[in-house]
């Protein structure tokens, strides 16, 4: 189980976001403004600034995408669907239906669904880009208006 060691708090455009290492150079959390926090050290290592260096630029528009060592564990299944989910490009969406087709389990949209409540590392995964195919934006950890700017925010900069 990854474990995380150390954790700081940044002030953002959506309040103060919190960034997790495992100890091993390797972001293991990103906790929003509504997020409870571990218990960790808090300590700014290289690997968490250099995230929120990223976060920061993604946030302003000058960032499509994340170049950071990432660490998460879950199921086979919630692995493969956070696996998909970093594939998804910067301003473009995915349904709930197709990521559990892509990953050959059709049928499985609120599994999918459920892993991206999961997701330990929300943005830096971009589980914002999947929404349902009915319409609308659907659920989000941070909130739905979060992620309504999220989205909003890479449509802006595309």
């Amino acid at each position: 189980m990854t474990v995380d060691k150390y954790t700081f708090t940044y002030v953002t455009l959506f309040g103060k976001i919190s960034i997790s290492e495992d100890g091993e150079g390797r972001i293991s959390g990103l906790y929003l403004p509504c997020c409870n926090l571990p218990c960790t050290v808090d300590h700014e290592t290289e690997t968490i600034a250099e995230a929120a260096g990223q976060l920061k630029e993604y946030l302003s528009g000058n960032r499509k995408k994340f170049d950071l060592p990432l660490v998460y564990e879950g199921s086979d299944f919630q692995n493969s669907v956070w696996s998909r989910i970093l594939e998804i490009p910067y301003g473009k969406t995915m349904t709930y239906g197709q990521i559990a087709k892509d990953i050959g389990s059709p049928g499985a949209s609120r599994a999918v669904g459920t892993a991206c409540g999961r997701n330990p590392i929300p943005i830096f995964i971009p589980c914002h880009r999947v929404v349902p195919s009915s319409g609308g934006i659907g659920s989000y950890i941070g909130g739905k208006t979060m992620k309504n700017k999220l989205l909003k925010l890479e449509i802006e900069f595309i």
